[in-house]
């Protein structure tokens, strides 16, 4: 899923600053699971904002709202008759759904309210790890499906580099080489012969060098 992180509240006020009637809008889904934008943090940083406001005497109007999703047309049309109430919008979706928005919604100015950090999983309680950056060119099937390109900080592709120590990259002790773990992963599977294999030249042509991408399924388009 996509892990987003709350942004200092300082700075959504400073964003909101020239805005009088401003709608809060979150999203029921990834930044809901990582507990940055979902109804709940809505309704957490509107009472805070709206707390601000009355603290220092400035007239705001605050209003709140969660979508089931903001990278969808068809969610994001929920609240075609609402955003006229309102001067601006402080999205709590990941940078997908804010600029999905900004462009369903094209006068009206869309505040980014989360910052989008990376593809990861929900590993414990408060704790979301990267495990995805979308290459374009999954190379899992022969890395015992402990991928290189987002948890190796070097990006290699053929074995750890001078940098790894007792299993930990040199980046920080906490952080786990991921070639020792592709590694552990292979013996654990019996497959170290794919250790052993070079792998061929990425083509980074399908990750962000080549620029932005689509995706287009002819079989289920309309």
């Amino acid at each position: 899923m996509i892990i987003a992180s709350k942004k200092p509240i300082e700075e959504i006020i400073q964003e909101i600053t020239p805005y009088s009637r401003i709608l809060i809008l979150g999203c029921n889904e990834c930044v809901t699971v990582c507990e940055a934008g979902g109804k709940k943090e809505v309704e957490v940083l509107a009472s805070a904002l709206r707390i601000f406001c009355l603290s220092q005497g400035i007239e705001k109007t605050i209003g709140e709202h969660t979508l089931e999703r903001q990278c969808d047309h068809e969610y994001l049309e929920e609240i075609r008759n609402m955003v006229d109430d309102y001067d601006a919008i402080v999205s709590l979706a990941c940078g997908v759904g804010v600029q999905f928005a900004a462009e369903k919604y094209l006068t009206m100015p869309l505040l980014p309210g989360v910052n989008t950090v990376c593809l990861g999983a929900n590993e414990d309680r408060g704790l979301w790890t990267e495990r995805c950056q979308a290459c374009g060119s999954c190379v899992l099937a022969r890395t015992g499906g402990i991928c290189p390109v987002s948890r190796c900080a070097k990006r290699v592709l053929n074995g750890p580099c001078g940098g790894s120590t007792n299993g930990k990259c040199e980046i920080s002790k906490d952080t786990d080489c991921a070639w020792q773990l592709i590694i552990d992963r292979l013996k654990a599977l019996d497959k170290m012969d794919d250790y052993e294999a070079v792998a061929p030249v990425k083509d980074w042509s399908k990750d962000r060098a080549g620029g932005p991408r689509t995706v287009t399924r002819e079989d289920v388009k309309i």
